[in-house]
C-alpha cells in the first residue's frame, strides 16, 4: 500500500519491486532496481527515507526516522529480514544482517556487515569492509574475499528476484 502523508508522496522507480503487503508512507524515494518485500513498513512521516539503487529490504524490515533525521540507504544494499533502521545512514554494498536494529546517528560504512541479531547504538560508526555484531554492536573482524563475494552474490539475487516478481506476481 503505497500512502501519502501530508503533501509527500512516495517517489517509486518504475523498476523497483514493491510487494502487495509492504507499506510505504510519505517522504520515501525508492530508486531503480530495488525491492521491497512482504509486510515491510517505510514510513517517511518525520523525515525523508531514501532508498539508492538494486538496494533490498527483506520481508518484515521497519525503517523510520527522527525529526531532522533522514534515513539513507545507498546503492547496492542488502537489509535482511526484520531489520529496524531508524534515520541511520546505510553506505553503500553494506549487508544488515536479520533481526538486527540500527538507530539514530549510526553510520554503516562501505561494505560493512552487520551480523544477524546485532545492535548497532545512536551515533555509532563501523568502519568500511568490516563485520561487526552483537548487541552493542562491536567490530571483530575485516572481511576476507569470501564473504564480499558472498554479499555480493546475495544481492545480485535479490535484484533478479525483484524482477521476477516484478513481471509474475499479481497478488
Amino acid at each position: 500500500m503505497i500512502h501519502q502523508y501530508q503533501d509527500k508522496q512516495p517517489v517509486i522507480h518504475e523498476t523497483a519491486f514493491i510487494a502487495k503487503d509492504a507499506t510505504i508512507i510519505g517522504d520515501v524515494e525508492i530508486n531503480q532496481s530495488s525491492s521491497v518485500w512482504f509486510k515491510t513498513i517505510i514510513r517517511g512521516d518525520v523525515a525523508p527515507t531514501r532508498i539508492g539503487e538494486r538496494v533490498n529490504i527483506q520481508d518484515l524490515s521497519m525503517l523510520h526516522q527522527s525529526p531532522g533525521m533522514p534515513l539513507v540507504i545507498e546503492d547496492d544494499v542488502t537489509v535482511g529480514h526484520q531489520v529496524t533502521l531508524h534515520s541511520a545512514i546505510v553506505r553503500e554494498k553494506a549487508l544488515i544482517g536479520m533481526g538486527s536494529i540500527i538507530l539514530d546517528g549510526a553510520e554503516i560504512g562501505t561494505g560493512a556487515f552487520i551480523g544477524a541479531g546485532s545492535l548497532v547504538p545512536p551515533g555509532k560508526k563501523i568502519p568500511p569492509n568490516t563485520l561487526a555484531l552483537g548487541r552493542p554492536a562491536k567490530v571483530i573482524r575485516n572481511l576476507t574475499e569470501e564473504d564480499l563475494a558472498e554479499m555480493d552474490r546475495i544481492r545480485k539475487s535479490y535484484v533478479e528476484k525483484g524482477k521476477y516478481y516484478k513481471a509474475h506476481t499479481t497478488l
